[in-house]
C-alpha cells in the first residue's frame, strides 16, 4: 500500500524532470550539431544519462553486469530484448562511450523533443515497418555506417516492445541485414529487465521503487564462414537463460 501512495507522490517531479530534460536537450543537441557529427552524439548520450537520472527519482534502482571484455569508444552489434521505451536511455546511459544508434519507426522521428531530433540527425535507421525493402536498405546502410564511423548499433529483434516482460520470438531478417552490413563488428548480448513496469500503468502513477536490472554479455568475433542466424540464435538463448536466473534469483528471496 505504502509503495502505491509513494507512487502517486513521485510521479509528478518525476514527469516534469522527465519534460524539462527533453526540452533542455532539444536545444543542446542543436546547438551541439553546429560543431559536428561527433558533438551532437555526445549530446545524445548525456541525453540518456539525464533520463535516467530523472527515473531516480521513483526509486527506481539500476544493477548492471558487465563484462569486462567490453571495451569503451569500440563499436559493436548489440543484440537485445525490449521491455520499454525506456530501454534506450538505460542503453545508452551504460554504453555511452560505444556511442549506440538504434532502429526506430520512422513515425517516432517527428514530434518528440530531443528523441526525434537525435533519431533523425544522430545516424540511427527509422523505418516503415510495412515498406520491406526500404527497411532492408535502411538497416544495411546503418551497418556499412557503424563499421565506417566506428560506432555500435543496438538492434531489438523482437520487433516489438513486451509490455508485461516475456520475451518475444525474434524475427531475424532485421539482424541478418546487420551482422551482414556489418561484418567486423563483433556482436554482443543485451538482456534487460523489469524496464516495462515503468510503463505498466501509462504512467498514471510510474511505480516506486523498480529494480531494473541490465546484462551486457561478451563480445563475440565475427568469423568469414560464419553462421549469422547462429549468432542470433546465440543471442536470444543468453537472453532466455539470464532472465531465467535473475527471475528465479527474486522468487527465491526471502
Amino acid at each position: 500500500m505504502w509503495k502505491r501512495l509513494a507512487a502517486w507522490v513521485v510521479t509528478p517531479p518525476f514527469v516534469l524532470c522527465f519534460a524539462l530534460v527533453l526540452l533542455v536537450f532539444e536545444v543542446i543537441q542543436r546547438v551541439a550539431h553546429l560543431f559536428g557529427q561527433r558533438p551532437q552524439e555526445k549530446a545524445a548520450g548525456w541525453l540518456q544519462v539525464w533520463l535516467v537520472h530523472s527515473l531516480r527519482i521513483t526509486g527506481m534502482r539500476l544493477e548492471v553486469e558487465r563484462s569486462p571484455e567490453i571495451q569503451e569508444d569500440t563499436p559493436y552489434i548489440f543484440l537485445g530484448n525490449h521491455q520499454s521505451m525506456f530501454d534506450i536511455p538505460v542503453h545508452g546511459t551504460v554504453l555511452f562511450s560505444n556511442f549506440p544508434k538504434y532502429v526506430s519507426k520512422k513515425s517516432l522521428g517527428r514530434g518528440l523533443p530531443s528523441i526525434s531530433y537525435n533519431l533523425r540527425y544522430g545516424g540511427n535507421a527509422l523505418i516503415e515497418r510495412s515498406d520491406r525493402k526500404q527497411a532492408t536498405d535502411a538497416i544495411r546502410t546503418l551497418g556499412e555506417m557503424a563499421e565506417a564511423r566506428r560506432v555500435s548499433v543496438v538492434l531489438y529483434p523482437e520487433g516489438t516492445r513486451a509490455r508485461a516482460g516475456e520475451l518475444g520470438a525474434f524475427k531475424p531478417s532485421g539482424a541478418l541485414t546487420l551482422l551482414e552490413a556489418a561484418p567486423h563488428l563483433p556482436v554482443v548480448t543485451l538482456a534487460i529487465d523489469n524496464s516495462w513496469r515503468v510503463m505498466r500503468h501509462n504512467l498514471m502513477p510510474v511505480p516506486f521503487g523498480i529494480r531494473l536490472r541490465l546484462y551486457v554479455g561478451s563480445p563475440v568475433e565475427r568469423h568469414p564462414d560464419e553462421d549469422r542466424m547462429v549468432l542470433v540464435e546465440q543471442a536470444r538463448t543468453e537472453i532466455e537463460k539470464t532472465l531465467e536466473r535473475w527471475r528465479a534469483n527474486e522468487a527465491g528471496a526471502p
